[in-house]
């Protein structure tokens, strides 16, 4: 498989340089494309020293006798045939889960060898992590990683140039309509491909959905067999019946009922739990938004779920429905507004791409907000934090009508900028109450890296 760019290359690439570095923990679900930065990152270095827990378990040995990093670096360096010197080497363990020791060992590569460059990745990790819970606060550093973006789905398809001038736009300078069309197009596809590396990269190749497909159950289905080394008091089916019931109920309040197999509302929420510590769902949670950090005020009763990726929500609702035909075909000719309203992927994926635009050396979470009262329902898709601001986010269709909400959600929150993500081209919308000043910046969902450049420019022009 080709390696296609990340997002991620570059903070890798700035982590390299950097006189004082602790070691990397590389954090994300299986297949998301962990190990291939890090071989990509190693070219970069004269030497580049890989150590695979799950494939050769004879490593193991060196880190159970005790954790002295001399020790372990000279007999890595010995059982590897490769020098293993401060500077030149990029030192990298992966599936690192398979050997706690190793994972305790990191901590002290930062106080021994600081000069060494050290990652470590692995799938499942997060839960070995959860045992060893002072493993090395304030002693490695985490980067999260996720599927591809939009972005890089465009970069692995060549068109860099075509990012360069969306990059231009404003709400003042819109794309020419026929870039705008072209980048709508290739918005549709990647709802579909999604951005698993190897798929993307089957997809470059060979324009076959059935050959994306076929990787993409795969993917799945490895997922589902890692279900029964999650915990070995959770049922593995219930895990499946979870997984599949989120993608089913996507971008609405997840309710445990729905769930198949006459669960018990406490089962299903251990289960949802584990699914969101691998990676596999993402949780956005009601905020009431009264102020930040927006995490301070929630609801938990009230979740919605996300599915890692759009491309395997499309089979797992193939799994679980049988037949997804028509949605295939609303998604390629369906026109943009009502793909935009009819569809629950293109909302999921706008919540996608907002967090994994963020910065990956942090943790990032998402909200919606949702006003209940007699007759008056209001909700906000999406609630973030940016700038210092609680700005938020809607995925809607047209000019006309849908905004109610929003308009809402900024009176009563006394809120002057939200924006709305559409397949629309670039805009901005002033608030038909002509005693306010407050404005919904029109943000394509092809657009959403460009988030933070939009809103410095509107904030400029003040």
């Amino acid at each position: 498989m080709g390696y296609h760019t990340r997002i991620i290359d570059a903070y890798l690439q700035e982590w390299s340089h950097q006189t004082y570095h602790k070691p990397i923990l590389l954090r994300g679900a299986r297949q998301v494309g962990k190990s291939s930065a890090v071989r990509n990152l190693g070219k970069s270095f004269k030497n580049f020293v890989e150590i695979n827990f799950e494939k050769n378990p004879e490593y193991k040995e060196v880190f159970v006798q005790n954790l002295d990093v001399g020790r372990i670096v000279s007999q890595l360096s010995l059982l590897s045939n490769q020098n293993i010197k401060d500077q030149d080497t990029l030192l990298f363990f992966d599936e690192i889960q398979e050997c706690k020791e190793a994972i305790m060992s990191l901590r002290f590569f930062k106080e021994e060898r600081p000069g060494l460059h050290v990652i470590a990745a692995g799938s499942l990790l997060e839960f070995a992590l959860e045992e060893l819970p002072t493993f090395g606060v304030g002693r490695i550093h985490s980067m999260f990683m996720y599927p591809m973006t939009f972005d890089e789905y465009l970069m692995a398809n060549g068109e860099n140039q075509l990012i360069e001038i969306r990059n231009q736009s404003t709400n003042k300078n819109p794309l020419p309509d026929i870039l705008h069309k072209k980048l709508v197009n290739y918005f549709r596809n990647y709802i579909i491909i999604g951005g698993m590396p190897e798929v993307v990269d089957r997809w470059v190749k060979t324009h076959d959905y059935l050959s994306c497909q076929e990787i993409q159950d795969d993917i799945l289905l490895g997922y589902e067999d890692d279900f029964s080394k999650y915990r070995k008091k959770v049922d593995p089916t219930l895990l499946r019946n979870t997984f599949r019931s989120a993608a089913n109920q996507l971008t609405e309040k997840f309710t445990y009922s729905s769930v198949v197999g006459n669960y018990k509302s406490y089962e299903v929420k251990k289960a949802l739990s584990l699914l969101i510590r691998a990676g596999l769902l993402v949780p956005v949670v009601r905020t009431y938004a009264n102020g930040l950090p927006l995490g301070a005020e929630t609801d938990e009763s009230y979740k919605k779920i996300l599915v890692l990726d759009s491309g395997l929500t499309l089979r797992l609702l193939q799994f679980t429905t049988g037949d997804i035909t028509h949605l295939i075909s609303d998604i390629l000719n369906l026109p943009p507004g009502e793909l935009v309203n009819k569809g629950s992927l293109t909302e999921m994926i706008a919540g996608l791409e907002i967090l994994r635009y963020s910065n990956p050396n942090l943790r990032h979470e998402i909200f919606y907000w949702i006003r209940q009262e007699k007759n008056a329902t209001a909700e906000v898709d999406y609630v973030i934090s940016t700038q210092g601001k609680i700005l938020p986010i809607e995925i809607k269709s047209g000019v006309q009508g849908g905004m109610k909400s929003m308009w809402i959600f900024m009176d009563t929150k006394d809120v002057n900028l939200g924006v709305r993500s559409s397949l629309e081209n670039f805009g901005l919308l002033v608030s038909p109450n002509k005693d306010t000043d407050k404005r919904v910046l029109i943000c394509p969902l092809y657009g959403l890296s460009q988030l933070a450049r939009l809103l410095t420019e509107i904030n400029e022009e003040g």
